[in-house]
Protein backbone atom coordinates (compact mmCIF):
# COMPACT_ATOMS: atom_id res chain seq x y z
CA UNK A 1 0.00 0.00 0.00
CA UNK A 2 2.70 2.49 1.00
CA UNK A 3 4.74 1.51 -2.06
CA UNK A 4 1.84 2.35 -4.38
CA UNK A 5 1.26 5.69 -2.64
CA UNK A 6 4.96 6.57 -2.89
CA UNK A 7 4.78 5.98 -6.65
CA UNK A 8 1.75 8.29 -6.89
CA UNK A 9 3.46 10.99 -4.83
CA UNK A 10 6.49 10.92 -7.13
CA UNK A 11 4.17 11.58 -10.08
CA UNK A 12 2.31 14.51 -8.51
CA UNK A 13 5.12 16.09 -6.47
CA UNK A 14 6.23 18.40 -9.29
CA UNK A 15 2.90 18.47 -11.13
CA UNK A 16 1.82 22.13 -10.93
CA UNK A 17 -1.72 21.64 -12.27
CA UNK A 18 -2.47 19.19 -9.46
CA UNK A 19 -1.41 21.63 -6.75
CA UNK A 20 -3.20 24.54 -8.43
CA UNK A 21 -6.49 22.62 -8.60
CA UNK A 22 -6.10 21.36 -5.04
CA UNK A 23 -5.39 24.92 -3.91
CA UNK A 24 -8.44 26.23 -5.75
CA UNK A 25 -10.56 23.52 -4.17
CA UNK A 26 -9.53 24.50 -0.65
CA UNK A 27 -10.03 28.20 -1.46
CA UNK A 28 -13.55 27.64 -2.82
CA UNK A 29 -14.36 25.22 0.00
CA UNK A 30 -13.18 27.66 2.67
CA UNK A 31 -14.96 30.59 1.03
CA UNK A 32 -18.16 28.58 0.71
CA UNK A 33 -18.07 27.56 4.36
CA UNK A 34 -17.35 31.07 5.62
CA UNK A 35 -19.81 32.82 3.28
CA UNK A 36 -22.68 30.33 3.67
CA UNK A 37 -24.48 32.17 6.47
CA UNK A 38 -24.15 35.52 4.72
CA UNK A 39 -25.53 34.11 1.45
CA UNK A 40 -28.47 32.43 3.19
CA UNK A 41 -29.43 35.61 5.04
CA UNK A 42 -29.15 37.57 1.82
CA UNK A 43 -31.71 35.15 0.29
CA UNK A 44 -33.88 35.60 3.40
CA UNK A 45 -33.79 39.37 2.89
CA UNK A 46 -34.90 38.92 -0.73
CA UNK A 47 -37.75 36.60 0.33
CA UNK A 48 -38.89 39.02 3.02
CA UNK A 49 -39.66 41.61 0.35
CA UNK A 50 -42.48 39.35 -0.88
CA UNK A 51 -43.69 37.81 2.41
CA UNK A 52 -46.39 39.31 4.65
CA UNK A 53 -44.57 38.10 7.78
CA UNK A 54 -40.77 38.54 7.64
CA UNK A 55 -38.60 35.50 8.22
CA UNK A 56 -35.81 36.10 10.77
CA UNK A 57 -32.16 35.73 9.88
CA UNK A 58 -30.61 32.32 10.46
CA UNK A 59 -27.47 31.16 12.25
CA UNK A 60 -25.82 27.99 10.95
CA UNK A 61 -22.50 27.75 12.81
CA UNK A 62 -23.67 26.47 16.20
CA UNK A 63 -23.51 22.97 17.69
CA UNK A 64 -24.88 20.44 17.00
CA UNK A 65 -26.30 21.60 13.65
CA UNK A 66 -23.03 23.02 12.34
CA UNK A 67 -21.97 19.48 11.34
CA UNK A 68 -24.95 19.13 8.99
CA UNK A 69 -24.72 22.67 7.62
CA UNK A 70 -21.02 22.56 6.80
CA UNK A 71 -21.28 19.04 5.34
CA UNK A 72 -24.05 20.26 3.03
CA UNK A 73 -22.24 23.35 1.76
CA UNK A 74 -19.01 21.37 1.32
CA UNK A 75 -20.74 18.84 -0.95
CA UNK A 76 -22.52 20.99 -3.51
CA UNK A 77 -21.71 20.13 -7.12
CA UNK A 78 -19.71 23.29 -7.79
CA UNK A 79 -17.28 22.46 -4.97
CA UNK A 80 -17.04 18.70 -5.57
CA UNK A 81 -16.09 19.22 -9.19
CA UNK A 82 -12.54 20.37 -8.32
CA UNK A 83 -11.23 17.13 -6.73
CA UNK A 84 -13.09 15.18 -9.42
CA UNK A 85 -11.24 17.03 -12.18
CA UNK A 86 -7.96 16.41 -10.34
CA UNK A 87 -8.61 12.65 -10.45
CA UNK A 88 -9.58 12.79 -14.14
CA UNK A 89 -6.36 14.61 -15.04
CA UNK A 90 -4.16 12.26 -13.00
CA UNK A 91 -5.69 9.16 -14.62
CA UNK A 92 -5.83 10.40 -18.22
CA UNK A 93 -2.28 11.74 -18.04
CA UNK A 94 -1.14 8.16 -17.47
CA UNK A 95 -2.40 7.35 -20.97
CA UNK A 96 -1.36 10.65 -22.56
CA UNK A 97 2.27 10.37 -21.41
CA UNK A 98 2.38 6.55 -21.59
CA UNK A 99 3.43 6.28 -17.92
CA UNK A 100 0.95 3.44 -17.45
CA UNK A 101 2.99 1.37 -19.91
CA UNK A 102 6.17 2.21 -18.05
CA UNK A 103 4.55 1.09 -14.81
CA UNK A 104 3.64 -2.24 -16.42
CA UNK A 105 7.17 -2.65 -17.76
CA UNK A 106 8.53 -1.99 -14.26
CA UNK A 107 6.46 -4.87 -12.92
CA UNK A 108 3.27 -3.22 -11.71
CA UNK A 109 0.14 -5.21 -12.44
CA UNK A 110 -3.04 -3.63 -13.79
CA UNK A 111 -4.77 -4.33 -10.49
CA UNK A 112 -1.98 -2.55 -8.60
CA UNK A 113 -2.21 0.39 -10.97
CA UNK A 114 -5.93 0.74 -10.29
CA UNK A 115 -5.35 0.27 -6.56
CA UNK A 116 -2.79 3.08 -6.55
CA UNK A 117 -5.42 5.49 -7.90
CA UNK A 118 -8.02 4.25 -5.42
CA UNK A 119 -5.57 4.68 -2.53
CA UNK A 120 -4.89 8.23 -3.69
CA UNK A 121 -8.64 8.92 -3.79
CA UNK A 122 -8.97 7.47 -0.28
CA UNK A 123 -6.10 9.61 1.01
CA UNK A 124 -7.49 12.79 -0.58
CA UNK A 125 -10.90 12.02 0.92
CA UNK A 126 -9.45 11.49 4.39
CA UNK A 127 -7.44 14.75 4.23
CA UNK A 128 -10.48 16.71 3.03
CA UNK A 129 -12.65 15.16 5.76
CA UNK A 130 -10.12 16.11 8.44
CA UNK A 131 -9.98 19.66 7.06
CA UNK A 132 -13.79 20.01 7.09
CA UNK A 133 -14.00 18.46 10.58
CA UNK A 134 -11.45 20.92 11.96
CA UNK A 135 -13.20 23.87 10.27
CA UNK A 136 -16.54 22.69 11.67
CA UNK A 137 -15.16 22.38 15.20
CA UNK A 138 -13.59 25.85 15.06
CA UNK A 139 -16.82 27.46 13.81
CA UNK A 140 -18.92 25.48 16.27
CA UNK A 141 -16.89 26.39 19.33
CA UNK A 142 -16.69 30.02 18.18
CA UNK A 143 -20.46 30.39 17.78
CA UNK A 144 -21.96 28.17 20.50
CA UNK A 145 -22.45 29.07 24.15
CA UNK A 146 -22.35 26.48 26.95
CA UNK A 147 -20.81 23.73 24.84
CA UNK A 148 -20.67 20.18 26.15
CA UNK A 149 -19.37 16.92 24.68
CA UNK A 150 -22.84 15.50 23.97
CA UNK A 151 -23.77 18.64 22.02
CA UNK A 152 -20.55 18.51 19.99
CA UNK A 153 -20.96 14.85 19.04
CA UNK A 154 -24.72 14.81 18.49
CA UNK A 155 -24.72 15.42 14.73
CA UNK A 156 -21.11 14.46 14.00
CA UNK A 157 -22.31 11.58 11.77
CA UNK A 158 -22.63 14.19 9.03
CA UNK A 159 -18.85 14.33 8.75
CA UNK A 160 -18.96 10.64 7.78
CA UNK A 161 -21.59 11.60 5.23
CA UNK A 162 -19.16 14.15 3.81
CA UNK A 163 -16.48 11.46 3.59
CA UNK A 164 -18.80 9.10 1.69
CA UNK A 165 -19.81 11.91 -0.68
CA UNK A 166 -16.31 13.11 -1.51
CA UNK A 167 -15.02 9.54 -1.87
CA UNK A 168 -17.75 8.27 -4.19
CA UNK A 169 -17.80 11.43 -6.32
CA UNK A 170 -14.08 10.98 -7.04
CA UNK A 171 -14.66 7.31 -7.90
CA UNK A 172 -17.29 8.43 -10.43
CA UNK A 173 -14.69 10.76 -11.96
CA UNK A 174 -12.17 7.91 -12.04
CA UNK A 175 -14.74 5.80 -13.89
CA UNK A 176 -15.15 8.39 -16.65
CA UNK A 177 -11.39 8.92 -16.89
CA UNK A 178 -10.55 5.25 -17.37
CA UNK A 179 -13.29 4.75 -19.95
CA UNK A 180 -12.47 7.86 -22.02
CA UNK A 181 -8.67 7.99 -21.48
CA UNK A 182 -8.62 11.54 -22.91
CA UNK A 183 -8.35 14.49 -20.53
CA UNK A 184 -10.47 17.03 -22.40
CA UNK A 185 -13.13 14.52 -23.43
CA UNK A 186 -13.36 13.02 -19.92
CA UNK A 187 -13.72 16.40 -18.21
CA UNK A 188 -16.26 17.58 -20.79
CA UNK A 189 -18.48 14.51 -20.60
CA UNK A 190 -18.22 14.23 -16.81
CA UNK A 191 -19.14 17.88 -16.19
CA UNK A 192 -21.87 17.69 -18.84
CA UNK A 193 -23.39 14.70 -17.10
CA UNK A 194 -23.07 16.16 -13.58
CA UNK A 195 -24.41 19.65 -14.33
CA UNK A 196 -26.77 19.14 -17.27
CA UNK A 197 -27.70 15.58 -18.25
CA UNK A 198 -28.54 14.11 -14.84
CA UNK A 199 -30.36 17.23 -13.54
CA UNK A 200 -32.52 17.23 -16.69
CA UNK A 201 -33.16 13.50 -16.29
CA UNK A 202 -33.93 14.03 -12.59
CA UNK A 203 -36.62 16.65 -13.23
CA UNK A 204 -38.03 14.72 -16.19
CA UNK A 205 -38.51 11.62 -14.03
CA UNK A 206 -40.26 13.73 -11.39
CA UNK A 207 -42.53 15.51 -13.87
CA UNK A 208 -46.30 14.82 -14.01
CA UNK A 209 -46.04 13.45 -17.57
CA UNK A 210 -44.08 10.44 -16.28
CA UNK A 211 -45.65 7.65 -14.23
CA UNK A 212 -45.20 8.09 -10.49
CA UNK A 213 -41.82 6.68 -9.46
CA UNK A 214 -38.78 7.12 -7.22
CA UNK A 215 -36.21 6.41 -9.92
CA UNK A 216 -34.68 9.89 -9.69
CA UNK A 217 -33.62 9.10 -6.12
CA UNK A 218 -31.29 6.40 -7.41
CA UNK A 219 -29.53 8.34 -10.16
CA UNK A 220 -25.75 8.16 -9.56
CA UNK A 221 -24.86 11.79 -8.83
CA UNK A 222 -28.16 12.46 -7.08
CA UNK A 223 -27.56 9.47 -4.80
CA UNK A 224 -24.22 11.02 -3.82
CA UNK A 225 -25.69 14.45 -3.11
CA UNK A 226 -28.59 12.97 -1.11
CA UNK A 227 -26.21 11.71 1.60
CA UNK A 228 -26.20 15.26 3.01
CA UNK A 229 -29.24 16.51 1.17
CA UNK A 230 -30.28 19.64 3.09
CA UNK A 231 -28.76 22.00 5.63
CA UNK A 232 -30.45 22.34 9.01
CA UNK A 233 -32.17 25.67 8.37
CA UNK A 234 -35.72 26.00 9.69
CA UNK A 235 -36.67 28.61 7.09
CA UNK A 236 -36.43 25.85 4.44
CA UNK A 237 -39.04 23.88 6.34
CA UNK A 238 -41.26 26.87 7.12
CA UNK A 239 -41.27 28.53 3.70
CA UNK A 240 -40.52 25.66 1.29
CA UNK A 241 -42.03 22.75 3.22
CA UNK A 242 -38.91 20.59 3.03
CA UNK A 243 -38.41 17.66 5.37
CA UNK A 244 -34.98 18.29 6.86
CA UNK A 245 -32.56 15.48 7.68
CA UNK A 246 -32.01 14.48 11.27
CA UNK A 247 -29.10 12.16 10.62
CA UNK A 248 -27.06 10.53 7.86
CA UNK A 249 -29.01 7.53 6.63
CA UNK A 250 -27.19 4.21 6.35
CA UNK A 251 -29.21 3.38 3.23
CA UNK A 252 -28.39 6.77 1.68
CA UNK A 253 -24.67 5.94 2.08
CA UNK A 254 -25.06 2.41 0.69
CA UNK A 255 -26.45 3.58 -2.67
CA UNK A 256 -23.46 5.69 -3.82
CA UNK A 257 -21.02 3.20 -2.27
CA UNK A 258 -22.75 0.46 -4.26
CA UNK A 259 -22.42 2.52 -7.45
CA UNK A 260 -18.75 3.10 -6.66
CA UNK A 261 -18.12 -0.64 -6.17
CA UNK A 262 -19.80 -1.45 -9.50
CA UNK A 263 -17.83 1.26 -11.31
CA UNK A 264 -14.55 0.03 -9.83
CA UNK A 265 -15.43 -3.48 -11.00
CA UNK A 266 -16.19 -2.22 -14.52
CA UNK A 267 -12.94 -0.25 -14.64
CA UNK A 268 -10.93 -3.29 -13.56
CA UNK A 269 -12.63 -5.43 -16.22
CA UNK A 270 -12.01 -2.80 -18.90
CA UNK A 271 -8.31 -2.27 -18.15
CA UNK A 272 -7.74 -6.03 -17.87
CA UNK A 273 -9.20 -6.56 -21.36
CA UNK A 274 -8.07 -3.38 -23.11
CA UNK A 275 -4.63 -2.85 -24.66
CA UNK A 276 -2.57 -0.14 -23.01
Amino acid sequence: MTKLLRIEFKKILTYKIFWILVGLYFIFLSAGILMAEFMINNMVDNMNRHLPIPVPHVAIYFFPWVWQNIAFFATIRYVLIFPAIVIIILVTNEYTFKTIRQNMINGMSKAEFLNSKLLLILLISVIMTIFVAIATLILGFSNTADVNLAMVLEKSSFIFGFFVTILTFQVFALFFAFLMRNTGLSIAIFTLYVFIIEPILYYFLKSPIVFENNISTYLPVNSVLRVTEYPSIQVLKQVMGLNLQNTVSFWACCIPLGYAAVMIGIVYWVISKRDL
